[in-house]
Order: structure tokens, then C-alpha cells, then sequence
């Protein structure tokens, strides 16, 4: 702590005396920074094989690239397997109460708009007692990156059903099988007008870091699902879209711009059929042109959500960007309001406030 302490102390007269410098002007006063240079001195304890290893790795890989010093780099965390993850980055973090971390990170941003944040969170821990806080830190916009872990099972409380889970699924506290009908984390998203909206797996190593980099990159609030593999409680969930032999069937990866086009031999597509989408067989009758061509920086979500909607076994399951658009972020219009109450009324004085109005004394 006093070596990371004293390294903020060391750059802040170079960063916060006068305008903010670039990002590019920020790095180049800096060190060059490597993965290793974020790998902390705590022990990584999870489960063997669990699949939080690859988002870890994945995210010590990306980080420099975004040319922030550590010191200005904070990861926010809620309760379970994946909230561990503060621990393991050499950065400041928080380990917050269940469900609470947008809540916190939203505070944290609004006091030091200069600080790139990432909420780290699992399906259960975000989407079930934290599941008001993330709506609401989506719809605000907020600048922070929501990392969700998805391995549809509550890990860290050994086993029990999820937000995620699907209808039937046998665990310890759904012995008859789940009844409730699960939830979609992109859909919750867009339905909560998120700004940038994205997925990936912990499988698939270099897709994930590429994803990471686009999420940190966007202004306002980002959000990943990461399908995460439960090797002890939930192990093999999403081998559909893991395995080898049947992945390339299974998923669609989302390109900007170009058709949407899967399978093992790239012959297949996605085609609209009036409002529904519907998989097709490319050949002589179909071609690459009456395919549906992805836009992720459409104004409207509806395709996105379209997208978001798309299932296993029925339809291949998207991964990349669905959706990538601007808008003010929460932070920049709180300090707009506060510029403008300033120039209209001063700066103010917490003790005269306190004085004035209707006050009395008690006498003895």
C-alpha cells in the first residue's frame, strides 16, 4: 500500500496539475508497462481449471495497452468466485459487499472522473441482489467497465442455482430442478439502454483480450458477459460453444460490417425473415448479400436485441460487439451541473449553510 501510495504521489504533479493530457501524452511520460508489471503478490486461489484463470491472464495482457498508469487504475468487485479479482491486479481495488459494486464504482468515478474503473462481477452477484444497482449504472451511463463472469451456478456458496440458470436445472437448493425461467444478461443490458454491449468466453483466449480492449476503450458504461467454465459445480455448460469439434456450428462471431456468416465451413448464415431471424444454408439460392449485415453502432437496439435473443441449439450464439454507440456519460453532466451552480451562485460555504435558515440554540 505505502509503494502504490507512494507511486501516486510520485505522477501527480506531472497528471492533475493544469488540463488533463492525453492518453497518448500520459503514456509516453510513462514506463512501459507488461502484464507481468500488473500481476500482483497474492496467491491466485481458485479452483484448478476454473475458467476465471483465462479472464485474469487475459486482462493482465490488455491493460497496458490502454496506456494507464497503475496508480489510476482501480478494479471494483462484489461477493463470489470472481470478486476475488482485485486481489490479483497490482492496482488499487475494492472488495465491496454483494451486488453493491456499481453502486460503489458509480461514487468512486463521480469523485475521480480521471480513474479507469472495472466493475468485476459474476451472474449471481450481479444479476440477483445486484441486479437494481446494475440496471441503474447502465441506464446512467456511467464511464466503467462491467466484467460479468457467467457460469450460471453459484459457485463460491458450493453449487446452488443461479439467475443464469436454466429451467430444470438439478443443483443443492433446486433438487426437483429450477423453476424460474433465466435471464438474459445482454438482453437486461440493452433493455437498460446500454451504451456498448458485448460477449465473449473464457475459451477463446485472444477473442476475449480483443473484447476487453474494446470495452475499456468506450466512453460510458461498457458491459461483458464472459461465458465462464464452473469446473466443480457447473463444469461443461458451455462446451457447445467450447468444443473443437462443434463451436464453429454453435457460435456467430459479430463483425462490424460484414454478413453474418458461421459454420465449420463458413456456409451458413443469418438471414431476416420479415422481423425473425431465421439460419440458412448459403448456395445457389442464397448468397453472402441477402444475409443480415452487422451494425454495431446502429442508433436503435432492436437488431442488437434481436442478437441477444439468439439461443443454442436453435440459433448460434453471438459473440463480439452487439452494440457500440455514444452518449454523455453520467459523471461529465454531474460535473456540468456543478460548473453551472458555481458560476451562478459561487462556490459556496458549508459553514454558512449550516447556520442559516431556520436555526436555534437550547439553552440549559
Amino acid at each position: 500500500f505505502v509503494r502504490q501510495l507512494f507511486r501516486q504521489l510520485r505522477f501527480r504533479p506531472v497528471i492533475e496539475s493544469g488540463p488533463t493530457p492525453s492518453r497518448s501524452l500520459m503514456s509516453s511520460m510513462l514506463p512501459v508497462l507488461t502484464a507481468a508489471d500488473f500481476a500482483s503478490d497474492q496467491d491466485v486461489r481458485w479452483c484448478p481449471g476454473c475458467g476465471d484463470y483465462s479472464i485474469l491472464a487475459q486482462m493482465k495482457k490488455m491493460v497496458p495497452s490502454l496506456g494507464v498508469p497503475k496508480e489510476k487504475m482501480v478494479f471494483v468487485s462484489g461477493i463470489g468466485c470472481s470478486s476475488r479479482f482485485p486481489y490479483y491486479m497490482d492496482t488499487y481495488g475494492m472488495h465491496s459487499i454483494h451486488g453493491r459494486a456499481p453502486a460503489f464504482a458509480t461514487g468512486l468515478k463521480n469523485t475521480r472522473p480521471e480513474l479507469t474503473i472495472f466493475v468485476i462481477t459474476g451472474d449471481g452477484d450481479a444479476l440477483s441482489i445486484g441486479g437494481n444497482h446494475l440496471l441503474h449504472c447502465i441506464r446512467r451511463n456511467v464511464d466503467l467497465n462491467i466484467v460479468m463472469f457467467n457460469n450460471s451456478i453459484y459457485g463460491l456458496t458450493k453449487g446452488q442455482y443461479s439467475p443464469t440458470s436454466p429451467q430444470g436445472k438439478v443443483t443443492k437448493s433446486t433438487p426437483m430442478g429450477s423453476l424460474d425461467f433465466p435471464l438474459n444478461p445482454l438482453s437486461v443490458a440493452l433493455g437498460a439502454e446500454a451504451t456498448f454491449v458485448a460477449r465473449s468466453i473464457d475459451f477463446h483466449t485472444k477473442h476475449l483480450g480483443e473484447t476487453l480492449h474494446r470495452a475499456a476503450m468506450h466512453r460510458g458504461t461498457s458491459f461483458v458477459e464472459v461465458y465462464q467454465n464452473c469446473n466443480v459445480f457447473n463444469d461443461g455448460a458451455w462446451d457447445y460453444a467450447t468444443d473443437k469439434n462443434v463451436r464453429d456450428d454453435n457460435v456467430l462471431v459479430l463483425e462490424h460490417g460484414k454478413p453474418m456468416i458461421f459454420g465449420k465451413n463458413r456456409d451458413h448464415g443469418i438471414r431476416l425473415n420479415g422481423l425473425l431471424p431465421e439460419v440458412v444454408q448459403l448456395g445457389a439460392e442464397v448468397s453472402p448479400d441477402d444475409l443480415l449485415v452487422h451494425d454495431e453502432t446502429a442508433p436503435s437496439p432492436h437488431v442488437a436485441f434481436m442478437l441477444s435473443r439468439m439461443r443454442h441449439p436453435e440459433f448460434p450464439e453471438p459473440l463480439g460487439v452487439l452494440r457500440a454507440v455514444q452518449r454523455p456519460t453520467y459523471e461529465a453532466q454531474v460535473k456540468a451541473q456543478l460548473d453551472q451552480a458555481v458560476a451562478k451562485s459561487g462556490p459556496g460555504n458549508l459553514q454558512q449553510l449550516f447556520d442559516s435558515g431556520e436555526t436555534w440554540e437550547v439553552g440549559a
